[in-house]
């Protein structure tokens, strides 16, 4: 799944929100600079969150940003698509069918593809910031159903573009 930087950095924003959820706002810059983040680029990413609805920033002294809704309302999915368009690592949904209902000769390969985006975008819809927060995942990957006290790490995972230029493929 191609998920941009841009699209990383909104997902560990609001994260760092979700974890700090009815705790009042939280300034750009502290976000940024726990998250190590670029602050520029965060303000951009907040206001586009801000426009969907998903997060609301507060003036004044103790302003910043926070969730507009508990982070067990905001799915995975919600915030890739924002900010990177459709879930699908192969294209859209429709897109795969129409190649299904041409291509005869190569339709079990984008069958198999379909297969792959609605297993993608089935796991984003059903995981919130919530389930990230605080993660019910053992080592092996496995759910359990106790709560894990010590804080999640970011899993290495492979982000498409030129992170030092600042631009995507």
């Amino acid at each position: 799944m191609k998920i941009s930087q841009k699209g990383l950095y909104a997902l560990q924003a609001m994260m760092m929100l979700a974890r700090h959820y009815n705790q009042g706002a939280i300034r750009i810059r502290d976000i940024a600079y726990e998250e190590g983040l670029p602050e520029k680029f965060l303000e951009l990413i907040l206001l586009e969150l801000k426009n969907a609805r998903i997060v609301e920033s507060v003036r004044g002294a103790k302003g910043g940003y926070q969730l507009r809704r508990a982070p067990s309302e905001i799915r995975l999915s919600e915030i890739i698509r924002l900010i990177d368009g459709p879930l699908a690592p192969f294209g859209d949904a429709e897109q795969l069918r129409s190649l299904i209902d041409r291509d005869l000769e190569h339709r079990a390969l984008y069958q198999v593809f379909l297969e792959v985006r609605n297993a993608a975008a089935k796991i984003l819809e059903h995981t919130t910031l919530a389930d990230i927060v605080r993660p019910k995942f053992t080592k092996t990957g496995k759910r359990t159903g106790k709560k894990k006290t010590e804080r999640a790490s970011i899993i290495p995972m492979v982000v498409h573009g030129n992170v030092h230029k600042g631009t995507d493929e």
